[in-house]
């Protein structure tokens, strides 16, 4: 038998399925420091944070070279993930 991957994409490629076109507007946009956003991962692995933080809510705390650091609460804890401006969307 083969072992399976134990890679961070491993099983979950089919999330991103149908999510590659990125355009050059999500490649360039920006987000002011306070904005809520949400992490809707894409099919570019640079600035991806790991599946299990999509869809979540989150409050961009600073920028942080081409990616914004956003605070989330996960399970009642805060934590900071520093997130590429393609997996971000502004929160409605």
């Amino acid at each position: 038998m083969v072992k399976s991957s134990k890679g961070t994409l491993s099983g979950k490629t089919r999330m991103l399925k149908g999510k590659s076109r990125v355009s050059v507007n999500e490649r360039v946009k920006t987000f002011e420091i306070g904005q809520k956003v949400v992490i809707t991962p894409k099919a570019i692995e640079k600035g991806l944070p790991h599946l299990r933080y999509r869809n979540r809510h989150g409050r961009v705390v600073e920028k942080r070279g081409k990616g914004y650091l956003v605070e989330i609460s996960d399970y009642g804890k805060t934590k900071k993930l520093v997130v590429g401006p393609v997996h971000l969307k502004l929160a409605s």
